[in-house]
């Protein structure tokens, strides 16, 4: 089952201090467009197959939230229950400017991944926490036993097995590589524009999860 996030971006007068009210500024569905699991897991320590240490989970809704995220969130609790949507959280832009995107995770990646040989070399091809063809064909040695259908395993760091033409590879990840600047720059510029105004600590996202 796809686990998508959803959210609003917020920000509060910065004359108004720590009582000021909070209005919302952007839905973030209008900012990001993706559905990576690599970065749910770095950010907010949701479906964390890469083994980051969460910046920003289990926080929960913000207890002076918006008006707007408040009824949203309401009516998603009406619609669907308590459980219909999961994980909300938030984090400033304060947070996310002293994020270090060189720092790596604390384990090597859940999945393998996987490169294909091609003539200009290798290519990566994806990722799983179970292959047949590599459950099938390697021998994981004396006294082990092979991987079972959906098993994960943590392999050593730089582990490698080639099974035909595929390189199965144990990774551990950096911020960087999990949160990829393509995806998400326009909801670091909205946060970072609404941040010059306001300020780093005025401006924050919070998002929750539904799957």
């Amino acid at each position: 089952m796809v686990t998508d996030i959803n959210g609003f971006l917020e920000y509060r007068a910065a004359q108004g201090g720590r009582g000021a009210t909070w209005y919302p500024a952007h839905d973030l569905a209008s900012l990001y467009k993706g559905c990576d699991y690599d970065a749910f897991g770095c950010l907010f320590g949701v479906r964390n197959y890469a083994n980051f240490r969460p910046l920003a989970a289990y926080r929960g809704l913000p207890g002076d939230v918006s008006g707007s995220v408040s009824v949203r969130s309401a009516q998603l609790t009406e619609w669907y229950g308590e459980g219909g949507f999961h994980d909300t959280t938030w984090i400033t832009w304060a947070e996310v400017k002293a994020i270090d995107w060189d720092e790596r995770a604390e384990k090597p990646d859940s999945r393998l991944h996987q490169y294909r040989r091609t003539p200009d070399g290798l290519r990566f091809s994806g990722k799983a926490s179970w292959s047949r063809e590599f459950a099938e064909a390697v021998d994981l040695g004396p006294g082990e036993v092979r991987l079972a259908p959906g098993e994960a395993r943590e392999w050593p760091e730089g582990s490698e097995w080639l099974v035909g033409d595929t390189l199965y590879r144990s990774v551990t990840l950096r911020r960087g590589d999990a949160v990829p600047e393509s995806e998400w720059q326009p909801v670091w510029k909205a946060m970072e524009t609404l941040a010059a105004q306001h300020g780093d600590d005025n401006v924050r996202l919070v998002v929750w999860f539904d799957s």
